[in-house]
């Protein structure tokens, strides 16, 4: 096999070669380009993703604007079996260190895809995390963009994972060689027709970059959907209750966080995940009712030590979440250093985040997908104005 081809991307690297694989699939995808608002079809003898790779090589070499295509068909004899796609980065060489690099791939408009799996192909020792995003527009019109918090400012391509304005949620989310993830059965995100997920981003952090100093080996991190084209009437969703705020130096902090549930629809929570930098130690998430006494009752999601596997594990409970209760979410921090730090995208900072993943019964998921505070200094679950009774601060904090 000869060596592969390498391509200057900006200031990273893409690098692609054909497969010589005898077996082949039919996949039929669509297409996007600037030229043309219109989608059109086009079948693609596929045998391996770098079949894909390779095309997008080709049109940035020639100042065409790159392929982005979209989930193969379903059974066509009428059966609906679970298909597998491998949305792997194109073989990027990273060039600096917490690079965050996304692509993404555009679903087949004309059809319903639900996505019932997700099976990651990546390890911690060259990804720091990944994300799945899905979009009404990718946030770039290339193949492969800077999609960091700290993008912009370089010669490479650089943005958000989805467009401005364009609807944009998280389906998915790994660390710390995660084990991949089945939804319960009947139980499927919607994406494509009647879905304002119109494409998949696939976001890779990149803490580390000593492997690919040598600008010779590259990285196809990324994740194989499992999807049918079977209609499912559990509608999967995913909200992200986060923080913004600092950890003092040589010290204890709690991220809290609060909202909501203001829309008219019953959400049935099934899986949790946790995540953090270096200095977590718990993160905790509950959902709050109020008795007729006006007591709030604390019904524990899920709690976790985050620097474990970042997987989605089930919760705690699956009782039912309503309009007027409310979500919460602590993440106990502890500083031995000696700076303040701060909430951001790079190892040097911290996050504090809570997924919980849920599915609605002939209905469609949430539109509040992210839930967000000023963590502390200016938010805890202890002001007066959020209005909380007999929170369980010792449990939150500790297995």
């Amino acid at each position: 096999m000869q060596r592969p081809q390498a391509l200057r991307f900006g200031r990273f690297h893409m690098e692609a070669e054909a497969a010589s694989d005898s077996s082949e699939r039919i996949f039929t995808f669509s297409s996007r380009t600037d030229s043309s608002s219109s989608s059109k079809r086009c079948s693609l003898q596929h045998s391996s993703m770098w079949w894909l790779v390779a095309i997008w090589t080709l049109l940035v070499t020639v100042g065409l604007p790159p392929l982005v295509c979209g989930l193969p068909e379903g059974g066509a004899d009428g059966s609906f079996p679970v298909g597998k796609f491998p949305f792997l980065m194109p073989k990027v060489v990273p060039y600096k260190p917490e690079l965050y690099l996304c692509t993404p791939v555009k679903v087949d408009y004309t059809k319903s895809y639900y996505i019932v799996g997700f099976e990651p192909n990546a390890t911690m020792a060259t990804a720091h995390h990944m994300l799945l995003y899905g979009c009404g527009q990718p946030g770039s019109e290339s193949a492969v963009w800077n999609c960091g918090e700290m993008a912009g400012g370089g010669s490479e391509e650089s943005g958000s994972p989805c467009g401005s304005g364009a609807p944009s949620q998280i389906i998915y989310a790994w660390a710390r060689d995660a084990p991949k993830l089945e939804l319960p059965d009947g139980v499927g995100f919607k994406v494509g027709k009647e879905s304002p997920i119109q494409y998949i981003v696939l976001q890779v952090h990149y803490a580390h970059i000593d492997k690919f100093k040598d600008g010779t080996t590259y990285d196809d991190s990324g994740i194989f959907i499992h999807y049918t084209t079977k209609p499912l009437s559990k509608q999967a969703g995913v909200i992200l209750l986060g923080t913004a705020g600092y950890i003092p130096p040589m010290a204890t902090e709690h991220m809290e966080t609060l909202c909501d549930i203001q829309e008219e629809k019953v959400i049935y929570p099934f899986a949790y995940r946790t995540h953090t930098h270096s200095l977590g130690r718990m993160v905790s998430g509950y959902r709050i009712r109020k008795d007729d006494a006006g007591t709030d009752q604390w019904t524990l999601l899920g709690k976790r030590d985050p620097l474990t596997p970042q997987m989605f594990y089930p919760v705690e409970s699956r009782d039912p979440i309503r309009k007027n209760d409310r979500l919460a979410a602590r993440c106990t921090m502890e500083s031995n250093r000696t700076r303040i730090t701060k909430i951001g995208a790079t190892n040097e900072d911290e996050m504090c985040n809570f997924y919980l993943m849920y599915y609605v019964e002939n209905d469609e998921p949430l539109q509040m997908k992210y839930c967000f505070s000023n963590g502390p200094p200016l938010f805890r679950w202890s002001n007066r104005e959020t209005e909380l009774n007999h929170i369980p601060d010792y449990d939150a904090s500790h297995l």
